[in-house]
């Protein structure tokens, strides 16, 4: 393997140990235990994460440099 495919592997087995850790901390702290009057702030925090991640995912798909970079 190349050290680019090798990073590759490293940056997804962390991403998807972040999203399991993320998972599980969602499922103890608000699934089993009832979390009050939390639940609502939680709710927007996470709408509004999601919301920052969908713009940024917009204005990187609205770029035309990001074709031009030779690692595509």
């Amino acid at each position: 393997m190349d050290e680019r495919s090798l990073a590759g592997l490293l940056a997804t087995l962390v991403i998807a140990a972040l999203a399991a850790l993320g998972v599980y901390g969602f499922s103890t702290g608000y699934l089993l235990n009832s979390p009050g009057t939390l639940f609502a702030p939680t709710i927007g925090v996470f709408a509004v994460a999601v919301l920052t991640v969908a713009a940024l995912i917009a204005s990187g798909i609205g770029s035309k440099r990001w074709r031009e970079n030779p690692y595509w």
